[in-house]
């Protein structure tokens, strides 16, 4: 560092001596070495009484600063890289590693032109898909007949079901109405709701016969068997009598011995008929009758049992057609969606160009770590799924993405003015603002250095510039407050004591005050309370030594170098910067008094 620059750390007045006069110097330097052995007790003595004879100024004896009003622009300063606003990263989109047939060349600039033509920017080989192709076309098709047949079958099945139903529930009914037919609602009507039961034993159910509700064909085979059976008693009695009339007649000689066994014979054959007709009455009530309704009431209870199996029957069968419809359905819809896949895949291997902009390839874009795992983009390389391939940025609106320290961060904020200068166009001052702050400090920072707390902030640049290159360097200056006519002191000025901020004002002899401060950069601070204009206070705080177990806070000098306020706190960038006209002070007057 040079004296000029210590001078200026200092705060002390710079005088600048041009080179022949320094070149004079560096000889009177040289003799004055030669003779100073000589000298010495000569000029000892000469200072002694040079002092001696004048009075002490407390100025002469301290370097000072007078306390003044001016203005306070604070700013954060960091260093960051430009890039676009807006960006499409086009991926790849296809499910396993492929190999680049052709890319365009990096850095070809995409017009709204190329983009309506479908200009393609990346082909990837398809080649095994278009293979693939024709045997998911194949599929389909037996897909879609095997579909087409369960189908089919399933609605024949549905019309099955419904006649085998129909035909089940037509059996029961027709048997109801055999039974009610044969015994009579009444009788019938009981055994159908079950409020009683068909005896177990015949000669009880004979005795049915004589249940005074019974009706239908049983009431009328019973009243035709009785009055048969009457009918044929009366034949029998009256071919009867006329026997006993013809024996009478015979004996008298009225009537032939022919015609006396005639009659006798009729008279027989009654009544065997007679005998027949009781007989077969008999047999009815004892047999047939039984029979007949336990015959139909087992035929309509087992077509109430058959038409639960039909139910169940039909569930069954289009159970089976409804999984087996759902299986062929499930196989077509997974044939379209393998067809559709591969049709979308080889849609995949032609990239066309969605939006303008300039083309960079991705391994560009990605680390170095990152760049060496998955190697470089260019043709005849093997690229993964969702691999980015092709960055587009948007030329038009760029920002600057910088990374602001966690002394500082809390005075950036969304909103704020900002000035950017690019290493590659240093005499061209850009202006933006400050648009986005990240709430977490950025986590990859962090890892490669703990200690370092960074937060990625986003500058948008005002305007747009087609020189402008995502990549190049920036320093960004960030308005942080712009304070005017406030008391300013140098930072160096303010110390620490026993936790409160003090000053050393320069009266009869260096007096500690206490005082209160506000903003500040890496050169002023602001003096809210404790200071007045014209006061003149020591640029060196005198150094208290502490005992080891009291600590306190730093030197405002040394929070303002440390907490960042800006980056300017090297003298050779801030003489650089004062010869651009960007001094942080609108007048420097008053340095040292």
């Amino acid at each position: 560092m040079t004296e000029e620059n210590r001078k200026m750390k200092r705060g002390l007045p710079v005088i600048k001596v041009p080179v022949a006069e320094r070149a004079l110097m560096k000889r009177r330097r040289k003799l004055m070495i030669s003779i100073s052995i000589v000298g010495v007790v000569g000029v000892t003595i000469l200072l002694f009484a040079t002092k001696a004879g004048k009075s002490t100024s407390a100025d002469d004896e301290f370097s000072t600063f007078t306390v003044r009003r001016d203005n306070l622009i604070v700013k954060v300063v960091e260093s960051g890289s430009i890039r676009a606003r807006n960006m499409i990263e086009i991926k790849s989109e296809r499910e396993m590693d492929t190999v680049i047939l052709s890319i365009v060349p990096e850095g070809t600039y995409i017009t709204q032109e190329d983009v309506d033509n479908g200009k393609v920017l990346v082909e990837l080989d398809k080649a095994s898909l278009e293979e693939a192709l024709t045997q998911r076309e194949i599929d389909l098709a037996s897909a879609e007949a095997s579909y087409t047949e369960a189908k089919e079958s399933y609605e024949i099945q549905v019309k099955q079901n419904e006649s085998d139903i129909t035909a089940s529930e037509l059996k029961v009914k027709f048997g109801l109405i055999d039974l009610r037919k044969y015994l009579g609602d009444s009788v019938a009507e009981k055994f159908v709701a079950g409020t009683e039961t068909l005896p177990e034993d015949i000669d009880d159910i004979a005795a049915l016969v004589d249940d005074p509700q019974l009706g239908g064909d049983v009431l009328q085979k019973l009243r035709a068997l009785t009055e048969d059976i009457s009918l044929k008693e009366q034949t029998f009695k009256l071919a009867e009598s006329r026997l006993e009339w013809s024996r009478k007649l015979f004996e008298k000689k009225y009537i032939s011995q022919t015609d006396l066994e005639a009659d006798s014979l009729d008279k027989e054959r009654k009544e065997i008929s007679w005998k027949q007709a009781r007989a077969a009455t008999d047999l009815f009530k004892k047999y047939e009758f039984p029979k007949q309704a336990v015959q139909l009431l087992s035929d309509y209870n087992e077509s109430k049992r058959a038409l639960d199996r039909t139910y169940a029957s039909a569930r069954s069968r289009l159970a089976q057609a409804q999984a087996k419809l759902k299986s062929a359905e499930s196989n077509l819809e997974q044939r379209k969606e393998l067809l559709n896949r591969t049709t979308k895949q080889i849609e995949a291997s032609t990239i066309r160009a969605p939006a303008p902009g300039l083309v960079t390839y991705g391994s560009s874009t990605k680390g170095m770590s990152r760049r060496l795992r998955q190697g470089p983009i260019e043709a005849g390389s093997s690229v993964r799924e969702h691999q980015t391939i092709i960055s587009l940025p948007d030329m038009t609106k760029m920002m600057a993405s910088i990374s602001v320290h966690e002394s500082s961060v809390d005075k950036v904020r969304p909103g704020q003015k900002a000035t950017i200068v690019m290493d590659a166009f240093p005499d061209k001052i850009f202006h933006g603002e400050v648009t986005k702050v990240a709430p977490l400090p950025d986590q990859q920072r962090s890892w490669l250095s703990p200690d370092l707390k960074v937060y990625a902030t986003e500058v948008d640049i005002e305007g747009t510039y087609d020189f402008l290159k995502p990549g190049m360097s920036a320093k960004v200056e960030i308005l942080v407050e712009r304070l005017e006519n406030v008391i300013i002191v140098p930072v160096q000025v303010v110390a620490n004591r026993g936790g409160k901020k003090v000053c050393y004002v320069l009266g009869s002899g260096p007096q500690e005050r206490e005082v209160k401060t506000g903003s500040f950069n890496d050169t002023f601070v602001q003096i809210l309370e404790g200071l007045e204009v014209g006061e003149k206070v020591l640029l060196s705080p005198p150094r208290i030594t502490e005992p080891e177990d009291q600590t306190g806070p730093e030197p405002e000098a040394e929070a303002a170098s440390k907490g960042r306020g800006t980056s300017e706190s090297q003298p050779e960038e801030r003489q650089g910067r004062e010869r651009r006209g960007e001094s942080e002070l609108t007048d420097a007057r008053g340095g040292r008094e």
